[in-house]
């Protein structure tokens, strides 16, 4: 076997282990989530706690931030982004501390032209055949400061789709993160 080969042969189980490694991260993530399910239900269903009567509020209640359902987190565990999830939506709050700018690869080529076009093209495609209704048609807006994107607005989120989704924002982000730190 040429040294060539050799190479070729020692990227190739590179990618291998990179791609379970990314698998074994959605488990467990999944797993996370189905945890941190399975204590709540838990908590609610041990733990019945008095209803004591509610008095009336006199001012307007001050709306209460929800924390996010989950955090997307670079293999060594730095947080990349913190994820709201609602029924048909996704909120990805990138975080403050880091610059991801919006022309550092693979944030354009990967994740919006192969990832979020993509899948707003086959709901297209899926209105067209009458599939689905044009008022469930994924789409996606991208809140940016200057060149730094802040915020990713995700809608019409099926349930099969926010892993994928999930995944690919948190590949994208550990990239451009490592680019950016040198």
């Amino acid at each position: 076997m040429s040294q060539e080969d050799e190479v070729k042969r020692l990227a190739e189980i590179r990618d291998i282990l990179e791609e379970r490694v990314r698998n074994l991260e959605i488990e467990l993530e999944g797993l996370r989530t189905v945890l941190k399910f399975v204590n709540e239900a838990l908590l609610e269903r041990s733990f019945k706690r008095p209803e004591l009567p509610r008095p009336k509020p006199e001012a307007e209640p001050v709306p209460v931030t929800k924390p996010p359902t989950s955090q997307l987190k670079t293999i060594t565990g730095e947080v990349l982004a913190d994820v709201y999830e609602e029924e048909d939506s996704m909120k990805i709050t990138l975080s403050p501390e880091k610059e991801f700018n919006v022309n550092t690869p693979p944030f354009r080529s990967f994740l919006v032209e192969r990832v979020l076009a993509k899948m707003r093209e086959k709901d297209q495609d899926a209105v067209e055949r009458g599939e689905i209704p044009p008022d469930r048609v994924f789409s996606y807006e991208i809140k940016l400061e200057g060149e730094t994107v802040r915020e990713i607005d995700l809608r019409n989120v099926t349930s099969e789709r926010r892993r994928e989704l999930k995944s690919a924002v948190r590949w994208t982000l550990e990239k451009m993160f490592e680019k950016t730190k040198g």
